[in-house]
Parts: C-alpha cells; sequence; structure tokens
C-alpha cells in the first residue's frame, strides 16, 4: 500500500509541476524553416509575331520572346536551367520545325538573360525533338524577389516555298533548380 500512495503521490507531483511550466508570464517557441532550391517563370509575350524587314526575300522573319524567372539554387553544388522546345509545329503549308520544306530551313533562336543566368550561347536551332538551352544557373544563384528578365529572339528562314497564311506554332519554356 506504501508504495501505491508512493505512486500516487510522485505522479502528482509530476503533473503538477508540469502544469505550472505551461502557464506563465511569457513563454518562447523555435521556428524552424527549411528553405530549399525553387524556381518560376512567366512568359511575357505570349504571342510573339514574327515579321521581315525587307522585302523580295532580303530577310528573314525575327521576333522576341520576352520572361521573367525566379530561381535560387542550393548553396553548395545547386545548378539550375531554363530550356526551351518546340511542342506544336506550324500548320502543313507553311514553315516547319520538324520536316521544313528546303534543306537549311530552321527556326533558331538567341538569349539574353539578366544575372544571375548566364543565357545560351551562339544561335541555336529550336528543335521538337528535345529541349534546348536558353540559361544555366551555379550554385546559390538567387533572382530578386520581383524576378529577373531575359529574352529569346527568334529568326525564321523566309523561304518562297511556304504557302500564304498565318502559321502558328507553340513553344514551351522550362525552369528548374536542384
Amino acid at each position: 500500500m506504501s508504495r501505491t500512495v508512493l505512486t500516487v503521490v510522485l505522479t502528482t507531483l509530476a503533473l503538477a509541476s508540469l502544469a505550472q511550466a505551461q502557464f506563465n508570464p511569457s513563454g518562447t517557441t523555435t521556428l524552424s524553416v527549411n528553405v530549399g532550391s525553387d524556381a518560376a517563370i512567366q512568359i511575357n509575350t505570349s504571342n510573339t509575331t514574327m515579321a521581315t524587314s525587307g522585302g523580295a526575300f532580303s530577310s528573314d522573319y525575327t521576333g522576341q520572346t520576352s520572361f521573367i524567372y525566379k530561381i535560387r539554387t542550393s548553396y553548395s553544388g545547386g545548378t539550375g536551367s531554363i530550356t526551351l522546345r518546340v511542342t506544336s509545329d506550324f500548320n502543313a503549308g507553311g514553315p516547319s520545325v520538324a520536316t521544313p520544306p528546303t534543306a537549311g530551313d530552321a527556326l533558331t533562336y538567341s538569349c539574353t538573360v539578366n544575372s544571375p543566368g548566364t543565357g545560351c550561347s551562339g544561335t541555336l536551332t529550336a528543335l521538337m525533338s528535345a529541349a534546348t538551352s536558353v540559361a544555366t544557373f551555379g550554385s546559390n544563384a538567387k533572382s530578386t524577389k520581383a524576378g529577373n528578365t531575359g529574352s529569346t529572339s527568334w529568326t525564321l528562314t523566309n523561304d518562297p516555298l511556304y504557302s500564304t497564311g498565318t502559321y502558328t506554332a507553340t513553344v514551351t519554356y522550362t525552369i528548374s533548380a536542384a
């Protein structure tokens, strides 16, 4: 019986002590947050119009797509990228990314990307079969809260074999961070 009474007394004292610790004039907590790598992109030019600057096939079709990106890569060993891929080809009868009417016809682009990104080097050919580079990011790359800007300058061969009309293709941009 004395063991039972002792257990009850110790339990009562422990509960009383616990109750007193929970109610004080002030209290504290420790906040913890795990900030990971992240990335997002906004395409500002939803319809990029391409036009020639001269007549009689003297210039190719050109246009520009602008975007804003936000990125945060890992502090050590982090990487990131922006890529693009033609996901829907132009309509039949006009230009084509997958099967151009003339060998050498191409949809090409160059990139301008503000820091912390590094834009693609030179002129690249847009593909349907694979994503191609727009920008790369290294370790600890951080954009501003409002985002950083970039653009893709497009060139499409002006081939006389294209039938007259309006043709559209869809290009999908993808951003990633690790």
